[in-house]
């Protein structure tokens, strides 16, 4: 049996939560590592957490000035020489179909850090990955290990509800970030995609905590029941809107986007029901996208929805915000407005779709100084089509 099969082995074969431990023992007797660790993204994506035995006392690494962020920002294995014996550190992706999880650290000695004992690694760092996807079914160790603070219960609730925090195929490449990440409570989004088509939704749910949380709980499953059941997105928003009013008879409602997505040619449909905006960068061109609005989901009885259709190009970016984006206030209390993101979609612009959501909530942080006082939610969209390469 090949080294890089016993550890898959060792790996696939432990119990959920000794991942860690198995990957560890079976790179040591494999590999002759030197060490492992593994470190997952916090919610923020501020900082990579070391997965330890509870309570969690090993020190957070920086996002966005260590060795190990460059590794997560780059999607590429970094290699760095340590201070003992001449070993090197290998930072390696954790990564399932585009959802960035964290980092897998091996320290090998110099003359075992071979090209096909990186590439080796490599792959068993993804395999990691989808393990732990698999394992927080049955623990909460890897869920425990993305906090720097504690969750609000609306939190929470929210963050379980999502899919991921990014994905990618051939066709397309997604990320989304919400934030105040450890207090969101009413903005959501969800995919799903067949071999032919992508659905997306960004949705806002009126109120505050636990109230917006469950008010989103309840849109989020309606809208995946219809969608399930294989009917449009028009009917999709027609049965949702109809389980919110039967629910809460218009005093609460959901502002939500419903997108279709062929994948074959890139004809999306779309319904507008709320206040999630969209935009579109083209070459070197940002505009929004204007969309018919129609009432948000659960504020009339038996409300009709018409899907409308446009056209995404290969090479098309598209940026989903919430009005916790556009209509934030900053220092001087001026709404931040359409030429600030614009900009800030701009000064995104060669970022991967994973990493561009995190920026413009921090050109927005820039810009607002203060604490949020609503939930912000962007979601990027890259558009390549059918026979292209999946990076930008």
């Amino acid at each position: 049996m090949s080294r890089f099969l016993a550890v898959e082995r060792a790996v696939r074969s432990a119990p959920p939560h000794a991942l860690l431990d198995a990957a560890r023992s079976a790179l040591v007797e494999h590999y002759e590592a030197h060490g492992v660790e593994l470190l997952m993204a916090d919610y923020g994506l501020t900082v990579l957490q070391p997965v330890t035995a509870l309570p969690h006392t090993a020190r957070p690494l920086p996002l966005h000035a260590s060795p190990e962020g460059r590794a997560f920002g780059s999607q590429e294995p970094f290699g760095q020489y340590a201070a003992e014996d001449g070993a090197v550190d290998l930072h390696l992706p954790v990564t399932v179909r585009g959802d960035r999880l964290g980092i897998l650290t091996v320290r090998l000695p110099k003359h075992r850090c071979s090209p096909q004992a990186v590439d080796e690694l490599t792959s068993l760092a993804e395999l990691l990955g989808h393990e732990i996807i698999v394992a927080e079914r049955d623990t909460d160790l890897y869920l425990q290990a993305r906090r720097a603070s504690r969750l609000t219960l609306a939190a929470e609730m929210q963050w379980q509800l999502l899919p991921g925090r990014s994905c990618a195929r051939q066709e397309y490449a997604i990320g989304a970030q919400l934030e105040p990440a450890y207090a969101i409570h009413g903005d959501n989004f969800d995919w799903a995609t067949t071999a032919e088509s992508l659905t997306l939704t960004i949705t806002n749910g009126m109120g505050e905590g636990i109230q917006a949380s469950l008010l989103t709980n309840l849109a989020v499953n309606a809208l995946r029941n219809a969608r399930r059941a294989g009917i449009g997105i028009a009917d999709q928003a027609a049965l949702a809107d109809q389980a919110l009013y039967a629910q809460h008879a218009g005093a609460q409602y959901v502002s939500t986007l419903l997108l279709s997505f062929d994948l074959a040619t890139g004809h999306v449909r779309i319904v507008d029901a709320g206040s999630p905006q969209l935009w579109r960068q083209r070459d070197k061109a940002v505009e929004r996208i204007p969309i018919e609005a129609q009432f948000p989901l659960g504020m009339f009885d038996e409300t009709p929805y018409v899907a409308q259709d446009f056209q995404v190009l290969p090479g098309d970016r598209l940026i989903f915000v919430s009005d916790g984006v556009y209509a934030a206030a900053g220092q001087r209390g001026e709404a931040y407005g359409e030429r600030a993101l614009a900009r800030a979609i701009q000064a995104a612009s060669l970022l991967a779709a994973a990493a561009v959501p995190r920026a413009i909530l921090g050109e927005l942080s820039a810009y607002r100084g203060d604490a949020a006082d609503d939930d912000e939610l962007v979601v990027c969209l890259d558009w390549f089509g059918r026979g292209t390469p999946e990076t930008r």
